[in-house]
């Protein structure tokens, strides 16, 4: 539940904050770049996709970006928040150092 609150949370406040439709399927895909750490492998790749896929980061991107009233960085921070959520919902979690598929939640 907390983790679809958090998708349907980070969506409400994309849209809330005049974010184009059009620009957040983009947004909500981008954040998986980090996964291209990965190719260096898997210490690396999991500290990319850690410290990108954590509610740290998402929340400190929207609070700066309302704080400085910075409308880019606000939608970027909502559409983590948002990817955040999707990835708990699905069961990814972040990443233990060791392989890809193992995670805080479970091993994928």
């Amino acid at each position: 539940m907390e983790a679809a609150a958090a998708l349907a949370g980070g969506i409400a406040l994309y849209a809330a904050a005049g974010g184009p439709w059009l620009a957040l399927v983009p947004l909500l895909l981008l954040p998986d770049l980090s996964i291209l750490g990965y190719a260096a492998g898997p210490r690396l790749g999991s500290f990319t996709y850690n410290a990108v896929h954590n509610w740290a980061v998402a929340l400190a991107l929207v609070g700066a970006g309302l704080w400085l009233a910075v409308p880019w960085l606000t939608l970027v921070g909502a559409a983590l928040v948002a990817h955040v959520g999707a990835d708990r919902l699905l069961g990814f979690g972040l990443k233990y150092p060791t392989v890809f598929q193992d995670t805080h939640l479970r091993h994928v």
